[in-house]
């Protein structure tokens, strides 16, 4: 399935709106523009296996990039438009991009990136810039039709960088398939949640992440049309569903809070009766949170558990939730392994280190260390996630790895807690990370970010330290809360934890230097 399939069958259909604009693409101008997109990397050079990267807003034009190089068998990259110039330029030079394709939105660091970046050509969809070539001016010289030779490309995506230098995740690409590959994304879409050509498709979330990528390329194999979202905001969301009869939306956990801290007179203002699957990924959500949702929209909502790197996946459908609170669900196609530090499998109910088998392979690009890191002796793989599994196999996650805070000897998730703190009336969003102690070696510190900041205070944070010791351990109670008007969070819903932690760590290390000798 591809979308130049419904471009021959019904070509004026909507292929993409933009929720807030109105602006949209047909399934005939996806295939012209996309076309001509294709011819216009072979008159750069690009042949099949080389890599081009798209970086950019939440745009019709975005998907018809994207399609261009699909279908010049180009590994495409997408990049994430609020990196610094020097990710950006490590992503462009790691991933060996012959063309970097922007808009007027990111033109700054895009000609910066140009400047630095030798041998890359620039363009923005919006127009030339000095060394920025206009896209859409030199496609539209070039022909319609398609290329005399195209094979299907594939997404090369890199990580988010939330534990540190982006990672590439080069999947293995077959030279010579046909650009209507069978797709798994297709697969799932149709088996498990019912898609079809039918469907309304909202996406909330940026278009360079890896599920808004996928899930979207996905709606336009099927000839689904697909409603963007320019940026999330909870009410809009709601407002979008009900002004284009969504049928199927994928959140994330921090994209079901926000909504339900709206007023009750907001969310009952509007008409959600359209949906008929949701679908949610990418971070953890607190039970709390899932029933709430479960309550409002009722038992329409699924869930999945993956990574970017593609090893492996968990699925589970609303009914299955209800009956296994918790659980993101059991593999289809892989299994899944509990693994002690020492690689030991180990029985149900036991937490340790996630591991797929079965999947596909992976590596990390210009990384064998770091490919080594995450495979077992067996060959599992594993994305560095903790967890358990109950007797029926059912999947449950506790926290990242790297992410575990270790006081007195003790493993504490930081995941569990910010599962209870978030669920408060008082807090919009919370980290929780470990910081230095000299007598415990790590403390539990939560970085609260308040509904009203004005209520930001020691009595707010001792409020939210007994509602902490009311519910857990005490071990897990903060030993200190910390307020920030906005946590760095991506719009996936993923933390950049890192730079959180990193603040404690780094002015431990700097009053230790200032301490007289």
């Amino acid at each position: 399935m591809h979308p130049s399939i419904h471009a021959r069958i019904n070509p004026d259909k909507p292929a993409m709106i933009m929720a807030e604009s109105g602006v949209m693409r047909t399934y005939g101008e996806v295939e012209r523009h996309s076309n001509q997109g294709a011819h216009l990397f072979r008159s750069l050079g690009l042949k099949p296996g080389d890599t081009i990267a798209i970086c950019m807003e939440n745009r019709p034009e975005f998907f018809e990039v994207v399609w261009a190089a699909q279908r010049s068998g180009l590994f495409f990259v997408s990049v994430s438009t609020k990196l610094q110039i020097a990710e950006i330029s490590y992503i462009l030079e790691d991933s060996s991009a012959g063309a970097f394709v922007t808009s007027a939105a990111v033109s700054d660091l895009a000609h910066q990136v140009a400047q630095q970046v030798r041998g890359l050509a620039v363009f923005s969809v919006d127009g030339a810039r000095g060394a920025i070539r206009d896209y859409s001016k030199e496609c539209s010289s070039l022909p319609a039709t398609p290329i005399a030779d195209e094979e299907a490309g594939i997404e090369m995506l890199y990580s988010s960088g939330t534990t540190g230098r982006p990672k590439g995740i080069r999947p293995t690409l077959k030279r010579g398939q046909p650009i209507t590959l069978e797709d798994l994304v297709v697969t799932v879409a149709t088996k498990l949640y019912g898609a079809g050509e039918d469907t309304v498709y909202l996406c909330p979330a940026p278009l360079y992440h890896a599920a808004p990528l996928r899930y979207g390329m996905a709606m336009m194999r099927i000839g689904a049309t697909l409603v963007i979202m320019e940026r999330f905001d909870p009410e809009s969301a709601l407002s979008a569903i009900q002004r284009y009869r969504v049928t199927m939306v994928q959140f994330v956990p921090t994209h079901f809070i926000r909504m339900l801290k709206l007023p009750q007179s907001v969310r009952e203002g509007y008409d959600i009766g359209s949906l008929k699957s949701v679908v949610h990924a990418a971070a953890p959500c607190p039970v709390p949170v899932k029933e709430a949702m479960m309550e409002w929209f009722g038992p329409i909502i699924h869930e999945y558990y993956s990574g970017s790197e593609g090893n492996g996946s968990t699925f589970i459908s609303p009914q299955e939730w209800l009956a296994h609170k918790g659980s993101v669900g059991r593999p289809i196609s892989t299994k899944v392994h509990i693994c002690d530090e020492n690689g030991n499998e180990l029985p149900p109910r036991s937490e340790g280190i996630i591991y797929f088998s079965g999947g596909p392979s992976f590596e990390y690009h210009n990384d064998a260390a770091k490919t080594r890191e995450s495979l077992h002796e067996k060959g599992w793989s594993t994305l560095g996630d903790i967890g358990w599994v109950d007797e029926d196999g059912y999947l449950y996650l506790t926290d990242r790895k790297s992410f575990m805070i270790i006081s007195g000897g003790v493993n504490i998730y930081p995941q569990e807690i910010e599962n209870l703190l978030i669920t408060h009336p008082k807090v919009m969003d919370v980290a929780v990370i470990g910081a230095p102690d000299p007598e415990m070696g790590e403390k539990v510190v939560a970085v609260v970010q308040p509904g009203n900041w004005a209520e930001a205070g020691d009595e707010l944070a001792a409020e939210l330290t007994q509602f902490v010791r009311d519910n857990l351990s005490h071990v897990k109670t903060p030993r200190k809360i910390d307020f920030m008007q906005q946590l760095p969070r991506l719009d996936t819903g993923k933390l950049y934890k890192r730079l959180i932690r990193d603040k404690y760590w780094q002015q431990d290390g700097a009053d230790a230097a200032a301490q007289p000798r």
